[in-house]
């Protein structure tokens, strides 16, 4: 089955949506094991300085950003910088108990980080839960995206969970390689305001019109 599809259309999927996203999630990890650790490296320093041009960026009081995966956009230098620019600073933390992600502040990255559930840097029990409504610019992870802002993740629904509840901008962030043509959509997936990549800035919906 083909996933090409041109912005905007509506297209009739067979096999099913989910079954859909599990093929292209197949697919998007197959081309990023083509790059070598040196490639992720530039290509991640490359779109953190894109994105530190942008009135978003400079102009947002209170980020949520993520501690990457190896397969995901390195955002770290994004994280000092906005520390470095007295930024409010949060990163997400898995809640067992809610089993979703909150967002938490940090403000020293060697007291305020362990490893968390999935094996990733996550905010300490001590770090305060950053409510999500006072969130002015989340960079959104995930395995695809299209550049008019949709957005697979890992079919966990976390990030859609988390996405709902925030008014600022959520700008997805991934390599070149992550970027197809068309996503298979659910009503729970929700659209992105702009994408980021290392050759791409894209803003969509609502963020295209923001001076």
């Amino acid at each position: 089955m083909a996933l090409v599809a041109g912005a905007g259309e509506s297209v009739q999927m067979n096999p099913t949506a989910a079954e859909a996203k599990t093929e292209l999630r197949r697919s998007i990890r197959a081309r990023l094991q083509t790059l070598t650790a040196e490639a992720r490296s530039e290509a991640s320093a490359r779109a953190c300085a894109r994105l530190q041009e942008e009135d978003l960026w400079r102009e947002a009081a209170s980020v949520l950003l993520y501690a990457p995966a190896n397969d995901e956009l390195n955002v770290w230098p994004l994280v000092l910088d906005a520390l470095r620019h007295n930024k409010a600073v949060a990163l997400p933390r898995f809640d067992v108990e809610r089993n979703e992600y909150l967002a938490c502040k940090v403000t020293d990255l060697e007291r305020d980080l362990q490893a968390g559930r999935f094996g990733l840097q996550e905010p300490s029990p001590s770090c305060a839960v950053v409510p999500i409504n006072r969130l002015d610019f989340v960079a959104v992870p995930g395995v695809a995206f299209t550049l008019d802002g949709h957005r697979l993740g890992r079919g966990k629904g976390f990030y859609d969970r988390l996405l709902t509840a925030v008014p600022g901008i959520k700008c997805g962030v991934g390599f070149n390689e992550q970027i197809v043509s068309m996503i298979p959509t659910e009503p729970h997936d929700v659209r992105l305001d702009c994408i980021l990549t290392p050759t791409h800035w894209r803003r969509t919906g609502r963020s295209a019109v923001l001076k």
